[in-house]
This record gives C-alpha cells, structure tokens and sequence, in this order.
C-alpha cells in the first residue's frame, strides 16, 4: 500500500498539510478573531445575539477576575455547565489568564466530579446553579477555593434575563437547594474583573491549554493533555476539511451558522463547534439540553444555518419527530456525524428529509479530537470513517505489533499528528499503554483501510461501551455496583439498542436474595450519571470466568 494513499482521493481545494504554527498559542487565534470579527454575532442563546467583541469584553473581565485571585500560572480550572454563553466566555477568560481548562460533564454525580477535581487538582470552578448542589456535596474533598456561579439568564440582559430565571428556578424547579457559601455569582465576577489589572502570561504552543477527561479502563477517567498547539492544529484540520463548503457559504455573502447541540465540554463541539467558529468568524446557535427535541426544534425554526455536528442518536430523534417539518432546513450544507457510528438507517433518512448527506468522521479526546473524515463534498453515505484529515497519518497495527500492509486486512487503528495528545495528565504507564516504538498513539479500535485510504471501524479493541457517543468503561461500572450491599459480584457488557448504538447491560451475582432490579437502578442513579446507568439488569447465580478467573464478556454479550 502505498504511503498515504488518501492523498489522492482529497477533494478540490482541501491542502493536504496544514500549519499548526501559524498561532503561538489558542489565545493568539481567539483574540485575532475578537479583533476581526467584532461586530458579528458569535453566539446565539435563548434568542440572544452576543457578538464576537461581547465575548472578547467579558472573557478578557473574568481573566482579570480569576489573576486578582492569586492563582498561578498553569493552574486548573474547571466548567461544569451546558451550552451556555457563559462557556466559551469562561474557556476564553481561562486560557487569556494563563491557566488550563478543565472541561466537566454538568450531569457528573458528586463521585465523579469529586474524582475528576481531585485528579486535575482544580483550584477553581465556573458552574451553573442547576449543578451547585452536586458540586456542595463533594467541594470540601477537593483542592477548589473559588466557585464563580451562573444562572441560566446570566447573559439574556435584565428583564428578560430575571424572567428565565425565575422559571427556571421557581416553575420548573430546575435548582435544587445547594449551600456554596463562598461562591461568587458571574455579574459579580465580571464587575471585579473590569476594574481589576491584567498581566498578560506568556503563553506558547507546548503549554497546556485543556485537560479533557476520558473514560479509564481501569475504571478511573484519565484526563488527556491537550496542549495548545494540538487544539489549533485541529482547528486548522477542520478549516482546511471544511474549505468546499465554508468558501461557497462566504461568496454568497452569508455569516456560517452552526448548530450547538453537542455540548461544549465534550471535545468534538469544543473543536469543531467553538474553535472552528471562533477562528473562521462563525456564529453558534447554542442547545442546552438537546435530549429536549420539541425544544431543539423550537429554536432551530427561529434560525437558517449550514453545519449541524450531531451524533447518531440526536439525528435520529429530530427526523422522527413531528416538529421536524417546522424547520428550514434547505441551507443546511454540511451534517457532520461523529462521536459514535452512524447507522445507514438513520443516514438514509437524514438525507431524505434535510437533501444533505450526513458524512461521519472520527476522533477521540485524545486526538482533540478529528481524525479522519468522509470529503464534506460527499453526496451519499459511505459507511466509512472517511480518510485523515491534512497532515495525519494512520496506520493500522497487527495483533503482533507489526504494520499491516494487506488492504481489507484489519488492525488497531494508530494516528500520528499535531492534534495528538502529549499524554495522560500524571499517567506515564497510562500514556506509554497507547504509544508505539515511533510515536503511533493506539487508539484501541479495530478497522480496515481500503486502497483510496478510506477507513472502517470493525470493531472494539476496549471493552468499552459507547452509548450515543459517550464512552462508557464496564469497570468503572463494575466498581460502583460491587459496593452495592447485597451483591457478590457482577459484570457489565454492552448490548445493541436501537436509539442509543449501545446500551449498558448489568450481570449480578446476588448476595442476598432479597435484591431487587429496582433497588439496583436506584443506586446506579445516585453514583452514576444517566448514560452510564444499566438499561438492562441481569440477575445469574454465577459468571462465566476464563481458567484464571477473568469474566469472559463477550460470553455475557451473547447470551440474551
């Protein structure tokens, strides 16, 4: 096979390599783009335009906020909120002050925020009071000192900012009663910071700019070093991937629009949703709560966009819905599908409904995340990852560590890049795991590569459980319920399911007879978060073990 023979199949006016020095650091690209851009709107929520010189005024007051706390340069700080405005203004603020983001699932239980804070050692967090009460019950075990607290109307002006919180708070009852006593509320915060100094931090490309957390085998999730360099390298690889499209939006005179339903703590809206919005003067319509679809749509209806980043399930649900037709969706260019596979079904139906073809890419928080992707140009689904984007080399590597040459022969998919991860946040023998002899990061997915350098996943490496585009790690499931009283042991697999691509499955070995499946979901609702809970709970009076007593999964998966 030749080497890089995806070169050949690039689309007209994709660069096959891109320059990831072009920016000394993220803030460079951010501050190039609140410079240019200004008067445009970068972000939509709740029927509120805020513009890019918005964003650029109250990121850079928080940044000045959070240096007048005395922090030091490179410590972390956590967001634990959905899409909101106040995200990528607090990821702005952050990285201006010179210190790391750490990205945080607002829907964590308090164990795993807990874990999560400790292991970045965060000093401080920016989150939303419908989450205070999650952080209240675990903030004393951990490193923070400083909360900044935000509420849904935050940034929606006085009147019509009062009134959502006052719905939000009082009539959906969204903010359960948490006590955060030192807690400094975002208006505040913001106040402080325009009056407070601002000693700008020399910041270059190797410094890091977030921790984004992963699911860990082991049952603990590892937080991947994403360094600047890596993040605007992938930002770049999405701009250059996305040129056919963006150019011709621009010749018509058009603001790109994008749809925001994935959330921003997750890797994939970081990059290809923020960042690439940021650097390329685009605005955002921000979903809070995408699981809402009647909502979603609502404010879709209000909105003509052109690139919708979504996961299988999320395109699935919103083509099923009655309300989909209340949608203009005949400016819609680009359907970007990532995060998990794309079922040809559910492809098949986008494309009828919407006219425009899902093309599926792939990545992972360690690779910031794009790795590959079908040519935006595509007009039909191919069923395939795509190929890599400009200056990202794939191989795939045998089970006996050797490179596999053979076409349609498979092995675990290895990528090399500038978007690559510098390793896990303090996890040497974590990070040596997943890196070859020449500097192939191991993604643990099994594929083939055909001879244009189209790439297919086959199959897992991990047993990891991916439900609608969220890693689930069985041990760590596992560990959760071992600790259940009643239960001896157990085991979790993932089972097909047709809404989410895969759904967790609970194996127990009861202790005591009494246990209950109802019982057992109620517990696995107070430690873990929704995607994370079982859908199918199994009770067996043993678990079918390898001689050295390793529970065979992939028995469990079989039997019904």
């Amino acid at each position: 096979m030749s080497e890089r023979p995806w070169l050949a199949a690039y689309p007209e006016g994709v660069p096959t390599e891109i320059d990831p020095s072009s920016y000394h650091s993220l803030v460079e690209l951010m501050e190039q783009a609140f410079k240019a851009y200004a008067p445009r709107a970068a972000y939509s929520f709740m029927g509120k335009d805020s513009s890019f010189g918005e964003i650029d005024r109250q990121s850079q007051s928080l940044a000045n906020y959070f240096q007048s706390l005395g922090l030091q340069q490179g410590e972390r700080i956590a967001i634990m909120m959905p899409n909101v405005t106040q995200y990528p203004v607090a990821v702005a603020a952050i990285l201006r002050a010179g210190y790391v983001v750490v990205n945080v699932n607002p829907l964590y239980t308090a164990r795993e925020l807990e874990h999560q804070l400790k292991d970045s050692g965060a000093k401080a967090i920016v989150i939303i009071e419908n989450f205070a009460h999650t952080l209240q019950q675990c903030i004393a075990k951990t490193a923070v000192e400083h909360v900044v607290l935000c509420a849904m109307g935050d940034t929606l002006g006085t009147l019509k900012g009062a009134l959502v919180n006052y719905v939000v708070r009082n009539v959906k009852k969204l903010v359960p009663a948490f006590d955060l006593p030192k807690a400094v509320r975002y208006k505040e915060a913001l106040r402080q910071g325009a009056r407070a100094p601002f000693k700008r931090p020399a910041i270059g490309p190797n410094d890091i700019a977030v921790l984004q957390y992963t699911g860990g085998t082991t049952g603990v999730s590892k937080g991947a070093v994403l360094l600047h360099r890596n993040i605007i390298a992938n930002t770049l690889q999405c701009e250059a991937w996305f040129n056919p499209v963006l150019q011709n939006i621009r010749k018509s005179g058009e603001q790109v629009t994008s749809v925001c339903a994935l959330p921003l703590y997750h890797i994939f809206a970081f990059t290809v949703n923020m960042m690439l919005a940021m650097h390329t003067g685009g605005k955002n319509i921000l979903i809070p709560n995408p699981r809402d679809l009647a909502g979603t749509l609502k404010e879709l209806s209000r909105h003509q966009f052109h690139n919708f980043p979504a996961v299988n399930t999320l395109f699935n649900g919103l083509a099923h819905h009655p309300n989909f037709n209340s949608v203009d969706w005949s400016h819609l260019k680009v359907s970007v599908g990532g995060g998990m596979a794309v079922q040809g079904a559910v492809a098949k139906l986008w494309l009828e409904k919407t006219g425009c073809p899902v093309v599926e890419g792939y990545g992972l928080s360690e690779t910031s995340p794009v790795v590959s992707c079908n040519p935006v140009t595509a007009k039909e689904f191919t069923g395939t990852i795509g190929m890599p984007v400009p200056g990202t080399d794939v191989k795939l590597v045998g089970e006996d560590g050797q490179t596999v040459t053979e076409l349609g022969k498979t092995g675990e998919i290895a990528v090399k890049g500038p978007q690559v991860m510098a390793g896990y946040w303090q996890r040497p023998d974590e990070t040596a795991k997943v890196t070859t002899t020449d500097g192939f990061f191991l993604t643990g997915d099994i594929g083939t590569m055909d001879e244009r350098g189209y790439i297919k996943i086959v199959d897992r490496k991990k047993d990891m459980v991916l439900v609608s585009g969220f890693n689930v790690y069985p041990n760590e499931v596992e560990e959760v319920v071992a600790d259940m009283p009643g239960v001896l042991e157990c085991a979790v697999v993932g089972v097909p399911d047709e809404k989410t691509g895969e759904a967790v499955k609970l194996v127990i070995v009861k202790k005591d007879p009494a246990l209950t499946e109802a019982q057992v979901k109620e517990y696995c609702k107070a430690n873990l978060t929704g995607y994370k809970q079982p859908k199918v709970i199994e009770f067996r009076t043993e678990l079918p073990k390898t001689p050295v007593g390793k529970i065979l999964r992939r028995e469990l998966r079989d039997k019904k």
